[in-house]
């Protein structure tokens, strides 16, 4: 890692519940650009700051802002996570390592700042739409959990709206959702979005169907699911070997993603276009191009024509986040 004299670097993170990046930035000719960037088990450290600590003893350099995009609610500069036992705060991180300036963003704001930001290699197109310049965009960002998040233009720059849309209720429009809603009102009481469209709600719509007598479960699959990552065992399944408890749970959840989708384009007039990031969308590009997914995005009754012009792009850029993030850092020195 090599810094020139009177380079301004500033500090990005991205803090999830299963992983944290870590990385220091300079600013390029259109956008920050990384010098190093690693990576941490989040729940391996008892807070924040052990991983930020740790860091920068193996990568010193005069930071001259930083900015965490964390997943939860961030409020007047603090945050207790969702998926972690840990409380973040600007205050504090400020106190700790001496710095001047230091912006907490929910993990979807951050990921949002981004997307103007993203080179055509880092996205790919599910519906082409008519994108509307400076129109409000909208974020969809499965993963262990569900994000939500929009981008307002405003006074010539684009500004992040946090959400936690992911944890409103679940809404099921046909029977089958139903049946599925009261599968899991008895496994958890409140049913959120984010019980359905994550990584764990894969594994629920898959556990659904199993139990209703519908599929049988093979016991090899069985055994790679307790092996690893449940959730990927069954869209790998799905995918590659074409196994049809798992070609069904991954059908179901296309579906009732691209129904959330285009709630939210609705909810926030998301004429800029709808974005799908977190770690599923580009695992599963095959299952989003099939047809399920965009059906169900448009079909909205007297708004299907409305919602058939609004763009629909996959986010491949898995460090979205803790781009959006630096950018953030380097706005916060105009300040």
């Amino acid at each position: 890692m090599t810094i020139k004299k009177r380079e301004t670097v500033v500090l990005a993170g991205d803090i999830g519940g299963t992983k944290t990046n870590v990385g220091l930035f300079v600013m390029g000719k259109k956008r920050p650009e990384p010098l190093v960037i690693e990576s941490f088990a989040s729940r391996e450290a008892p807070h924040l700051e052990n991983l930020v600590d740790r860091f920068l003893k193996s990568h010193p350099a005069p930071i001259s802002s930083a900015c965490f995009g964390i997943a939860g609610p961030v409020i007047n500069g603090w945050c207790k996570t969702t998926n972690l036992p840990w409380v973040v705060s600007e205050t504090q991180m400020k106190r700790r390592f001496h710095w001047r300036h230091v912006r907490l963003l929910n993990d979807l704001a951050a990921t949002a700042l981004a997307v103007p930001l993203l080179r055509r290699i880092e996205r790919i197109s599910l519906n082409k739409g008519n994108m509307q310049k400076k129109g409000t965009l909208a974020l969809l960002s499965p993963g262990t959990g569900l994000g939500q998040a929009m981008l307002a233009y405003q006074d010539g720059k684009y500004v992040p709206l946090s959400s936690e849309g992911g944890h409103v209720s679940f809404s099921p429009t046909m029977e089958r959702e139903i049946e599925l809603w009261r599968y899991l009102r008895k496994k958890f009481g409140h049913v959120s979005v984010e019980r359905v469209l994550s990584g764990p709600g894969l594994v629920n719509i898959y556990s659904w169907l199993r139990d209703s007598g519908r599929f049988k479960e093979p016991l090899w699959l069985k055994a790679l699911m307790k092996e690893g990552d449940p959730a990927k065992a069954i869209s790998e399944s799905a995918l590659r070997k074409k196994q049809a408890l798992c070609v069904e749970s991954l059908r179901f959840y296309v579906s009732m993603l691209g129904s959330a989708a285009g709630n939210l384009a609705l909810t926030c007039m998301a004429v800029g276009g709808v974005y799908l990031g977190g770690g599923i969308p580009p695992k599963i590009l095959p299952a989003l191009k099939q047809g399920a997914f965009l059906k169900a995005f448009m079909v909205k009754g007297r708004f299907t024509d409305f919602l058939a012009r609004i763009p629909v792009r996959v986010i491949l850029n898995d460090r979205a986040a803790l781009l959006g993030a630096a950018h953030a850092a380097f706005e916060a020195l105009k300040d």
